[in-house]
């Protein structure tokens, strides 16, 4: 997109997100144009300033972080929502990419990182950290029905990369990219992104 990209953070503590802003605002392409502290502000927020990206954690006061990502989601389906966690535990992840969040970046990870994140899931992939997805793929395996090529392109989706990425790396087309999409889909019983995203996070590894 040519106009900055419009970011909202929500985290409960101020000093957070303070820091957020000021390794964000040095990037030209990125606006952070609100903030929030728990939930409710979180969805005034979200009408108010209409944000591209939703920079998020996934503990919040008095609120449960994957809920306010489906609430965020129902009311604006195309919005990009990055969980922002100190934690990198499975289940964490698991649950937020299954509410419907677009990645998930560890607040270790240093502000090239957030900002390749941001830029990852605008242009339509996902993106982990690395650490992350370390711990995911640990011990993890491919259904045997699927092809190598289709193995490793749903290793590539898992580690949050997009179709047009995936394409570069292993010279295919996006088209051809796509099609091996499809066909993991309905290999595999998966309706939609979001189931598809899961599976790869939750059973892809390293292909060879």
């Amino acid at each position: 997109m040519n106009e900055p990209i419009r970011i909202l953070l929500v985290d409960d503590h101020p000093m957070v997100r303070e820091g957020l802003r000021a390794r964000l605002s040095g990037v030209p392409r990125l606006e952070v144009v609100g903030e929030a502290g728990d939930a409710a502000e979180a969805l005034r927020r979200l009408d108010e300033t209409d944000p591209h990206v939703v920079l998020q954690d996934v503990g919040l006061k008095e609120s449960n972080g994957i809920d306010l990502v489906q609430a965020m989601l129902a009311r604006r389906p195309a919005l990009c929502v990055l969980m922002f966690s100190m934690y990198d535990n499975p289940e964490y992840v698991h649950r937020a990419l299954q509410a419907g969040a677009r990645g998930y970046v560890l607040k270790e990870t240093p502000a090239s990182e957030v900002v390749a994140a941001i830029e990852a899931v605008v242009a339509g992939g996902t993106f982990l950290s690395p650490a992350v997805s370390r711990r995911l793929f640990r011990s993890q395996t491919v259904r045997p029905m699927l092809t190598p090529r289709e193995s490793q392109i749903l290793s590539a989706l898992g580690r949050g990369e997009s179709s047009k990425q995936i394409a570069k790396a292993l010279a295919l087309s996006v088209r051809t990219v796509e099609a091996h999409r499809q066909s993991i889909k309905r290999k595999l019983g998966l309706e939609g992104q979001a189931e598809l995203i899961k599976y790869a996070v939750e059973h892809a590894r390293e292909a060879p």
